[in-house]
């Protein structure tokens, strides 16, 4: 009896034991190779170079959960430089996979690297895109789809939906990506965009065959990133409601939209229920503010149909005030679980006090005859060392000085000062940005490593004052915000994610031409508790290249 006793305490510690090991087990990996390409298409109807994904356009789509580690092998079989950067991904303690001028060394032609990053605590609906020039106006795009991990619970998975589906939007041009960096460089515009696409397709493809099959009585999901560079877009599926259920990687307060608007470089997933006659309707997408309205639509087939869609498509709405008023309507979802088991609203940043508040007003002039925009009196351009490491191996001096642009736009416009743009934050302080656009066009802002509180919007100059509009309590937690023609935007964020991160305009040819900075967060510990050392594939370039690495960060505490 006692020997059969010992040996079923052996059998519980051993239980125990494994339990305790894949506790602490690491995370699951999901690897993927990517041969990066040049092919002719012809989207809208003009034969075209565009960039594809293992012959694929749109990339392949990355489907993973919460905390896995991806693991992305890029072969750049291109003639240019690559980087590829993962939209609304926080990289937590990891800038070094961010994917941009100022924190990587480009892939050069006929090489490889591989990024390394997790979805750290993130849900949600993101895209990536190549980085470099004009490359994004090229394709190179994809679906990132993060879900949450088994334990977590969702807030609309009962019963969950039949598919999920990617629905990648976006303005479209014919002119070559090369041809639009010449265009900006020689100070003229690139125009208007030709078109619109969704998943890659236009006009007659898109709609020669059913992109989506419905099965009467089912529930889908519909994940709708705007991919574009330049035109907001209207997203409305013929005669069915869409109830909003995420939004840049936060569940929302569900209401029901019969058109939502979807801003460059913004993403939200809706359920739509297949409960209309059986039949074939029209999925729509359109551009909003600006001339020349460019539609296109793709079929949604109910299983079985040979009913065509009805022609009457209802037109997306006039002006931004309606749009304006549709922002106004998101709501963060305070009961649910967020990608940890805690709720999304435990939350209370309305309680937070701002220690500081940085204007951003959009700056535009013209230098040497070439068109440039910025903030608040500042042009940023990409030196050759990138910011991220010249910082890391303390060499800054001649690559770049901190604090160019001070926190308020400058008291009269003089000509811009084209420099690097960066600017310090001091970790884990809560800070209030305020964006201004002063132009008669729409803009679009997003900021890397951290979701932020999008709390106010309005028309005309921001003043203190209008922090009374803001809702401090369940403003949908995002990484990218819309600002209207001549109008101001606000969020609040804690700065608590160290590195060096990209603050710009989605508008490609504005980020392009100087509008965007880097925030440099720094932790004060130097610890691995705060941020990663720099990975060992690491690549170099300019003034780092042969350079002793630094100290390592001291281990986490």
């Amino acid at each position: 009896m006692m020997a059969a006793t010992v040996r079923a305490a052996a059998g519980v510690l051993l239980v125990l034991s494994a339990l305790l090991a894949s506790a602490h087990a690491e995370d699951p990996y999901l690897f993927f190779e990517w041969k990066v390409t040049y092919g002719t298409k012809s989207l809208l109807g003009v034969p075209q170079k565009v960039i594809l994904i293992n012959g694929e356009f749109p990339g392949p789509r990355i489907n993973c959960s919460s905390n896995n580690n991806i693991v992305v092998n890029v072969f750049n079989q291109l003639d240019q430089p690559l980087l590829f950067h993962w939209n609304g991904m926080q990289h937590r303690k990891n800038s070094w996979m961010d994917g941009l001028m100022g924190t990587n060394c480009p892939i050069l032609p006929n090489t490889n690297f591989t990024y390394k990053w997790q979805p750290k605590d993130q849900i949600g609906t993101f895209f990536y895109f190549p980085s470099v020039g004009m490359q994004r106006a090229a394709g190179g795009y994809g679906a990132i789809t993060v879900v949450s991990r088994l334990l977590i619970p969702v807030p609309f998975d009962q019963p969950p939906p039949e598919s999920d589906h990617a629905v990648l939007v976006g303005d479209w041009f014919t002119k070559d990506h090369e041809v639009m960096a010449r265009l900006l460089d020689s100070g003229r515009s690139i125009g208007r965009p030709e078109g619109v696409l969704i998943n890659g397709k236009a006009g007659q493809d898109a709609a020669a065959a059913p992109m989506f099959t419905f099965e009467a009585g089912k529930s889908y999901r519909f994940r709708v990133c705007n991919t574009g560079i330049k035109a907001s877009l209207n997203f409305r599926i013929q005669g069915h409601d869409m109830k909003l259920v995420e939004m840049d990687g936060s569940h929302t307060v569900q209401d029901m939209y019969d058109s939502l608007d979807v801003h460059v470089g913004h993403c939200f997933s809706v359920l739509v229920d297949a409960d209309q006659p059986p039949g074939d309707y029209y999925l729509v997408a359109s551009t909003r503010f600006i001339h020349d309205a460019r539609s296109t639509s793709a079929i949604v087939r109910y299983a079985g149909s040979s009913t065509p869609p009805s022609p009457n498509v209802t037109e997306p709405p006039a002006g931004w005030a309606w749009s304006i008023n549709q922002w106004r309507s998101f709501r963060w979802n305070l009961t649910a679980s967020a990608a940890r088991p805690n709720p999304q609203g435990s939350y209370h940043y309305g309680q937070i006090n701002i220690t500081r508040t940085i204007k951003l007003m959009v700056s535009r002039g013209h230098i040497e005859g070439k068109l440039r925009y910025g903030f608040n009196g500042v042009s940023h351009k990409d030196p050759d060392t990138p910011l991220k490491l010249a910082e890391y191996f303390n060499v800054t001096d001649g690559v770049f000085s901190y604090n160019q642009m001070g926190d308020v736009p400058p008291a009269v416009n003089g000509p811009l000062q084209v420099v690097p743009n960066v600017i310090a934050a001091e970790f884990r302080t809560f800070i209030e940005i305020v964006f201004e656009n002063p132009e008669k066009s729409m803009d679009s802002f997003n900021l890397d490593g951290y979701a932020f509180f999008a709390v106010g919007m309005g028309p005309g100059k921001w003043s203190p004052e209008l922090r009374k509009t803001y809702n401090l309590l369940d403003a949908v937690s995002r990484h990218t915000i819309q600002v209207y023609p001549r109008s101001w935007s606000a969020i609040m964020l804690t700065f608590d994610n160290a590195g060096m991160w990209n603050i710009r305009s989605n508008i490609w040819e504005r980020h392009y031409l100087g509008e965007q900075l880097y925030m440099s967060i720094v932790s004060p510990a130097r610890s691995l508790r705060d941020e990663y050392n720099m990975p060992d594939n690491a690549l170099r370039c300019g003034k780092v290249v042969g350079l002793p690495l630094p100290p390592s960060y001291a281990p986490a505490r």
